[in-house]
């Protein structure tokens, strides 16, 4: 609890009470000035004042219940809740029939965290003061807090009798029921309040429950009836669209989503959770199927949200990965434009940009967004892999060197830039540096892949020290077995060294782990192929090689 809050609660009581609390000691002439002034100290929030009186009176009078109240309100307000605590606990044991003492003692408690003095003080004046509605909403809180079904049922039925019955009760004891898995006693709960007050809140968690029992008409009837009764309630609304949803029937469903869309009374938040999930849960053909509808109802949500975050991502995304890309990454970059500080939005138009291979746009967002989160290792990854398409590597030589010098002794930095270095090195034409990096990675992680596999396919390229580059490269193969890129380079030396038997096996593989979609991995094993006579079926990996260009 905020400090604030907590000062506020206690000084709820303190004003109506002053002196006259309820076993206050009585007839004490000479405490009653002194905590006279000392209470009206603490009420003009003079705290520190207060303080110093109190604890003078309470070092003289240790059995003044009221003296050690107010010395622990005023701690509290002070911020020291410890001794605040001690206090409180000192006023309750002089009168444990203070309602007031137990309830300020249960909000320090709170602040501290501790639920379990919490709930048992609770129950404490419950026992005898049975009818104070707060301490039941209290304890039923921590009730479900704890897990505590059955006693949260008990504290909902002693709610039900002092305040009758509600929809607030109704619909918390149906979830309550559900957590307990008693879901026909949870509806049941719902169908006996709805017998005696009809309720769009409790009519709709009824029709979700038949929704989800895969009773479709009696969700539809519960949901108009919850209509019938409070035509614009947009829970219902949206219940009766997924009824339409489940059972396929688009005519009706769209008007109904584009309803909820389009409240303005509801925050961007449920709409598009809604939406996220219907797409992740939804047969990608559905999707096809209607996507004018589902456009229309996505440039609703914007219409309605055109500045609210989750809105332009939820809508961005949607239109980028159902292939409009610029009408995306234009609402995306919007968002990111919009939301400069936030590194999720950032990295969501970033990520889209490299999947659209919109190269100088990504280095230069990603250059932007490293000045503005140094610390996030993305936007370099990032503006690396868009310098290395463009063929930029001296650029890719400064990230990586900048990159490695800002976390010098960070190996699961160092070691990655160290092997990007050594790449972009080689790609620039600087490959005695490139392998002497390389060297430098290895002595600190002989088993980095990444490291094994590029050293050794550019040794192969330069057709040197192939048996150090078999060697490497068999590491990586046995390490990782299923990386059609370092299958492609251990095959390819093999076939260097003549070994085009092996070779072949080895390609084999990676054809049925993303070989095929590699234009490099299917002419290497073409030429491997031809090399063993088998023409025919090394002109269909060289076609099929064309096609990927």
């Amino acid at each position: 609890m905020r400090r604030s809050a907590l000062i506020k609660a206690l000084l709820a009581a303190v004003l109506f009470f002053a002196l006259l609390l309820p076993g206050a000691a009585q007839g004490k002439l000479a405490v009653e000035s002194a905590l006279v002034d000392a209470v009206a100290d603490f009420n003009a929030g003079r705290y520190a004042d207060a303080r110093a009186r109190l604890k003078v009176l309470a070092a003289a009078n240790p059995k003044v219940d009221a003296v050690w109240y107010y010395y622990g309100l005023t701690e509290a307000c002070l911020g020291n809740k410890i001794v605040a605590e001690a206090c409180l606990k000192k006023a309750v044991d002089l009168d444990p029939s203070n309602y007031w003492y137990k309830q300020r003692l249960a909000i320090i408690y709170e602040s501290l965290g501790k639920d379990r003095e919490v709930m048992a003080l609770y129950e404490d004046i419950l026992k005898s003061h049975p009818d104070k509605v707060d301490a039941v909403y209290n304890l039923l809180s921590i009730y479900l807090k704890w897990g505590k079904f059955d006693k949260a049922l008990d504290a909902l039925n002693d709610l039900e009798a002092l305040q009758g019955p509600s929809e607030r009760i109704a619909t918390t004891r149906h979830d309550i029921l559900r957590e307990q898995g008693k879901l026909e006693e949870a509806a049941q709960a719902l169908k006996d309040f709805n017998d005696k007050f009809s309720s769009p809140e409790v009519l709709t968690a009824l029709g979700e429950y038949y929704l989800q029992e895969y009773d479709d008409s009696l969700a539809l009837e519960s949901f108009e009836e919850a209509l019938s009764l409070e035509s614009s309630y947009i829970p219902a609304i949206l219940g009766k669209a997924e009824v339409y949803r489940m059972t396929k029937n688009t005519a009706e469903y769209f008007p109904y989503l584009k309803e909820f869309i389009a409240d303005g009374a509801y925050t961007a938040y449920p709409k598009s959770m809604y939406l996220t999930n219907v797409l992740r849960t939804s047969d990608p053909q559905y999707i096809r199927a209607r996507e004018a509808q589902f456009d229309s109802v996505f440039d609703t949500l914007l219409a309605v949200h055109p500045s609210d975050s989750l809105a332009l991502s939820t809508a961005g995304t949607y239109f980028y990965t159902t292939g409009r890309d610029d009408k995306g990454l234009s609402i995306l970059q919007k968002n990111a434009d919009l939301y400069p500080e936030s590194s999720t939005q950032t990295t969501r138009y970033l990520t889209s940009l490299v999947y659209s291979k919109k190269w100088e746009e990504s280095r230069k967002r990603a250059a932007a967004a490293w000045d503005r989160f140094p610390d996030e290792l993305i936007y370099p990854e990032i503006e690396n892999i868009a310098n290395y398409n463009l063929e930029d590597y001296d650029r890719v030589v400064s990230t990586c060197r900048k990159v490695i010098s800002m976390h010098p002794k960070d190996t699961s930095v160092t070691i990655p830039y160290m092997s990007s270095l050594g790449d972009a090195l080689y790609q620039g034409g600087n490959k005695k540096e490139a392998f002497k990096t390389y060297e430098k990675v290895l002595k600190k992680r002989p088993d980095y892949n990444p490291v094994l596999n590029n050293y050794a396919y550019f040794l192969s390229l330069e057709g040197k020290k192939l048996s150090k580059a078999q060697k490497m490269s068999r590491q990586t193969v046995i390490t990782d077995p299923d990386n059609a890129t370092y299958l492609d380079t251990y095959g390819w030396i093999l076939h260097l060294q003549g070994n085009d038997a092996e070779a072949k096996k080895f390609f084999k593989r990676a054809m049925l782990y993303g070989g095929k979609e590699n234009v490099t991995v299917m002419e290497h094993y073409a030429e491997v192929l031809e090399a063993l006579g088998e023409e025919a079926l090394a002109r269909v990996y060289r076609s099929n090689a064309q096609t990927k260009k």
